[in-house]
């Protein structure tokens, strides 16, 4: 039988990689603000963003959607915010009569107006349902924003503004993401602050 670590090695462990893979952002600085840049200008010209992701990548999504809908930390007017990954109707629609590799191009054709921009989540970069998605925005002229992972996948250099995290472990990448998350929404709500 294998020896197990002991439980309270591991949390350290974890803490420790985590640590390293969010310090690691801070080489990354320019492509967060590059990607601030779009969202803020996305929502300055009136412009809504839509979010879509798979499995965590989907909480992160709906995170980054209800923020620009709600707030983040400060009372702001409403933006607008959409996450594709939230109907459970749609989906399932979408997923039953076109596949699931169209969930989320459908609706970007259905929501999507030029000058709106999605933001997609992908730990791997390689889902083909996110890849639809941003050729879809792309034929409707908008901008679009990737925090991916593991080398950025099929999604690399797709996007007008990304972010790869130097990770390949799934949890690490996440948490990475909701770091440059969090970023992201403190750069709109000091644009549009009251």
């Amino acid at each position: 039988m294998k020896k197990r670590e002991p439980v309270s090695r591991m949390i350290r462990a974890g803490i420790r990689e985590s640590a390293g893979v969010v310090e690691g952002l801070a080489k990354e600085a320019g492509a967060i603000e590059a990607m601030a840049g779009l969202l803020v200008a996305t929502l300055r010209r009136g412009g809504s963003v839509l979010t879509a992701g798979n499995g965590g990548s989907a909480a992160e999504a709906m995170h980054m959607a209800e923020e620009l809908s709600g707030r983040y930390r400060s009372n702001r007017r409403a933006l607008p915010g959409v996450a594709l990954c939230s109907d459970g109707t749609a989906l399932t629609c979408i997923a039953n009569d076109f596949g699931y590799d169209s969930v989320f191009s459908r609706q970007v054709e259905a929501l999507g107006r030029p000058g709106d921009m999605l933001v997609v989540f992908s730990t791997s970069g390689n889902s083909p349902c996110l890849v639809r998605a941003v050729e879809s925005a792309r034929r409707r002229k908008m901008r679009v924003a990737a925090l991916l992972g593991r080398g950025g996948g099929a999604l690399a250099g797709q996007a007008d503004a990304e972010l790869i995290v130097g990770s390949a472990a799934t949890a690490r990448i996440q948490e990475a993401h909701q770091v440059v998350l969090h970023l992201l929404l403190e750069a709109v709500e000091e644009a549009f602050g009251e």
